[in-house]
């Protein structure tokens, strides 16, 4: 492993002091704000205003008077809508890849690919897709229809902030919904490019708001509000089940993507040396603070040895440092409280007995400012292990041994999760047989690419309800029949 000296952000200091409600930047209710701080460098790049459940209540009230002409605008003219956003998202890309790499610390070469060129897809996908989606059908003597589901909450997390808002924001408005957004307080910034964006594209007033906060106090609020039709929520598991608590009191819709602990299983066959340095790069890729991130690798018992050398090696050769600097693969974690947690998972699975091959719980040398983190790899875990069963949400993958097909598919269910995860495997049609008896959303096959079109969501506590493709917009659409 490589480190790179830290340097400044390179972006202006952001002072955010209004909030985006009724299709006006309004100031809150509240008088205190929320520092946005440098995961490279620990000092401010900007600050947001922290809202109150009073701002919510306006923001609900003016999406709720929005919602029957929006709702009843042609799907035409709301596509032509989110190909607006889309092509001011496109105008501003570059301001997004440097606010999204200050706030998350995602190197500048990845934030593009990783982060930022899903956003404007997203809402040309919809813009597309609801030009030709079936809004009505018939079912023998009925009519079904397809309505918005009305106002919807969306609360959204940290790791990739507008990827994350984009996937709920575009659908529910290409569905005919009203949205109110809840971004992190950790990275709000790049959700004031989206609004400004959307105000810009000539959306009536109160179809889009934006009110930031904590989640305990502004995410509570949207869940817990009678208003409120539905909530769309991507965070912990722990969080989730407390949105599904407050909702629960309306019986409103609540889908949820939550976390995970995704297995690459890696058969006898398949091509060890690709498998595992793709399992190690997909990790790596934004720190390891991907909820899909394939942090369990199975690999056969006479194979650990050769897999644990292959992810050492490619370990080496990441440079870890300042997101701002071009030759920098890894960057910081997040927050210092998101780095403590990795540390402390690092330190857990050495006490528990697993074997260090890469990294460790020490900061990377000349990287002491900074929430970074070393990757790590261990090897010889075992399914009780912690590391092995909780998700750590950073740069640290379990090397896990079987025996037979039949135990890595025990080891690879054995979780509380069902996320995603990934089979490799020479012949095809048994890779897609193991992937069959994953109890998970998603499968990559031999290293498969991520496809947008393809829904996205889990299994057990990893969630409920599908992002992503026409499984992410009918899950903001009501179904009506009328009996004829």
């Amino acid at each position: 492993m490589t480190e790179t000296a830290t340097a400044q952000p390179q972006i202006e200091f952001q002072d955010r002091d209004r909030l985006f409600i009724g299709g006006a930047w309004v100031p809150s209710e509240g008088q205190t704000t929320i520092e946005v701080i440098s995961s490279s460098t620990e000092a401010p790049i900007g600050r947001v205003v922290e809202g109150t459940a009073g701002d919510v209540d306006r923001a609900v009230t003016a999406a709720r008077a929005a919602f029957p002409a929006w709702s009843e605008t042609p799907p035409a003219e709301r596509a032509d809508g989110l190909d607006r956003i889309q092509q001011g998202l496109r105008e501003r890309r570059d301001e997004l890849v440097r606010l999204v790499a200050a706030e998350v610390g995602i190197p500048v070469g990845l934030a593009l690919p990783l982060q930022i060129a899903s956003v404007a897809y997203a809402f040309k996908m919809y813009a597309a897709m609801i030009r030709e989606y079936a809004f009505e059908e018939t079912a023998g003597s009925s009519l079904v229809l397809r309505e918005a589901v009305g106002v919807v909450g969306a609360i959204t997390p940290w790791n990739y902030p507008l990827h994350q808002i984009a996937l709920k924001v575009a659908p529910a408005l290409a569905a005919g919904c009203t949205v109110v957004l809840k971004p992190s307080e950790v990275t709000p910034l790049n959700a004031f490019v989206l609004a400004e964006v959307i105000e810009a594209a000539g959306l009536p007033a109160g179809v889009f708001n934006l009110v930031t906060g904590t989640g305990p106090v502004v995410g509570e609020a949207i869940a817990a509000h009678p208003e409120v039709d539905m909530v769309s929520f991507t965070g912990s598991t722990r969080a989730g089940k407390r949105v599904s608590e407050l909702a629960a009191q309306t019986v409103k819709r609540v889908t949820l993507e939550l976390g995970g602990k995704s297995a690459n299983v890696i058969l006898d066959d398949a091509d060890l040396d690709a498998a595992v340095r793709r399992n190690v790069q997909q990790v790596l890729n934004n720190t390891g603070q991907s909820c899909n991130a394939w942090s369990r690798m199975l690999v056969p018992r006479a194979q650990q040895e050769e897999a644990a050398r292959i992810a050492a090696e490619v370990v080496a050769e990441a440079i870890v440092g300042d997101p701002f600097a071009a030759e920098s693969t890894v960057g910081p974690l997040a927050s210092d409280a998101q780095r403590q947690r990795v540390v402390g998972y690092i330190r857990k699975g050495q006490a528990e007995g697993a074997r260090l091959v890469a990294g460790g719980p020490e900061a990377p040398a000349g990287l002491e400012r900074g929430y970074y983190v070393r990757p790590t790899v261990f090897a010889d875990v075992t399914p009780e292990m912690t590391i092995a069963q909780e998700e750590i949400f950073g740069p640290v993958i379990a090397i896990m041994p079987y025996d037979t097909e039949e135990d890595a598919i025990r080891i690879a269910n054995d979780t509380v999760y069902g996320l995603a995860g990934a089979v490799w495997s020479a012949d095809e049609a048994r890779a897609k047989r193991v992937a069959r008896k994953l109890r998970t959303g998603q499968v990559d096959i031999n290293g498969g690419q991520f496809n947008m079109m393809a829904p996205f969501g889990g299994y057990k506590q990893s969630g409920n309800g599908r992002e992503l493709g026409r499984f992410g917009l009918e899950e903001f659409l009501e179904v009506k029949s009328l009996q004829l």
